[in-house]
């Protein structure tokens, strides 16, 4: 791939950011609310030393700050893959290796409160 054409694939990449960022975001909340209704429904009742506090939402805050630096890391995999994989330069490619990112980063989070469900399953 020429310079030109690295340039523009940069480009597209770097303009796809801020959608990523805003999903990773978005999808923390609802995980978040999501792990407060399954804690308070299913693990109180069963475990009253159940409890979110400003200490553990202020730990849980800084975690996941750490684990958008780590999403958005993995985000230049992304724009890597593309230059070296998409000989054509494939708008389609481009757009389903992204898609691919999107989902499996804005699944991360869920998995918190899937597995405290889970463990009440199991419990």
């Amino acid at each position: 791939m020429n310079k030109e054409k690295k340039h523009l694939v940069k480009n597209w990449w770097i303009k796809k950011r801020t959608l990523y960022n805003a999903g990773i975001f978005i999808s923390g909340i609802v995980s978040f609310i999501l792990y407060c209704f399954v804690g308070y429904v299913f693990i109180y009742p069963i475990d009253e030393e159940f409890e979110i506090t400003l200490f553990t939402i202020f730990f849980q805050g800084i975690g996941y700050v750490f684990f958008i630096i780590i999403a958005n890391l993995f985000y230049n995999l992304g724009y890597i893959l593309d230059i070296s994989l998409n000989e054509n330069n494939s708008e389609s490619y481009r757009n389903n290796l992204f898609k691919i990112g999107f989902i499996a980063t804005i699944a991360v989070p869920f998995s918190i409160p899937i597995l405290l469900f889970i463990e009440y399953l199991f419990h």
